[in-house]
């Protein structure tokens, strides 16, 4: 959840540990519980990372880079869409038809989303700011990981000034059920 180094080494890094969840969930040959952990697992990093990218990253773009509203707005849609797609499969039974499709659809999305960011948007970031506003915001996106929500919540306020005031409350709110239920413990 926190690594160090600059905002796009720790999103990078992110990136890396998700495509090895998803590498994992791919190799399982069952579903029920096993399944049902891995999907937990993912969602809670997934959700973590995105109000992060939301509270920090993307006010960022908007202020450093050319454009950067456009940009930004586009990666806020596909944050939309993959938290959608969590919400289905919280609600998703292991052994429903659905699931399979749903968590190929998330990879999908999840792929896109990243190629992009790491293709476009880092070198763009990487050039429009200083070392140390990489390393500050590095830093900020680590705190907010730290107290950011662990379940989707697809109809929360994406906007960096409402996410900042409510998902500290939402994510303690989130903790303390996921710690009643052990949810994120594999």
């Amino acid at each position: 959840m926190g690594h160090g180094g600059n905002v796009i080494d720790e999103l990078t890094t992110d990136h890396r540990e998700v495509e090895e969840m998803f590498a994992r969930i791919q190799a399982m040959t069952g579903g029920g519980q096993q399944l049902r952990d891995a999907v937990d697992d993912v969602t809670i990093e997934l959700v973590r990372h995105s109000v992060a990218e939301e509270q920090y990253l993307y006010p960022a773009v908007r202020e450093h880079i050319e454009g950067g509203d456009r940009l930004a707005d586009k990666e806020l849609a596909d944050h939309g869409r993959v938290e959608k797609l969590l919400k289905m499969l919280e609600n998703t039974r292991t052994d429903d038809p659905q699931m399979s499709p749903l968590l190929q659809q998330l990879m999908d999305e999840v792929a896109a989303h990243v190629q992009d960011e790491e293709n476009n948007l880092f070198p763009m970031l990487r050039r429009a700011c200083t070392a140390e506003q990489l390393d500050d915001l590095g830093d900020k996106i680590r705190r907010a990981k730290a107290m950011a929500p662990t379940r989707p919540h697809p109809a929360a306020p994406d906007t960096p000034a409402a996410s900042k005031l409510l998902a500290p409350g939402v994510g303690l709110v989130d903790r303390a059920r996921d710690s009643v239920t052990g949810r994120g413990k594999s």
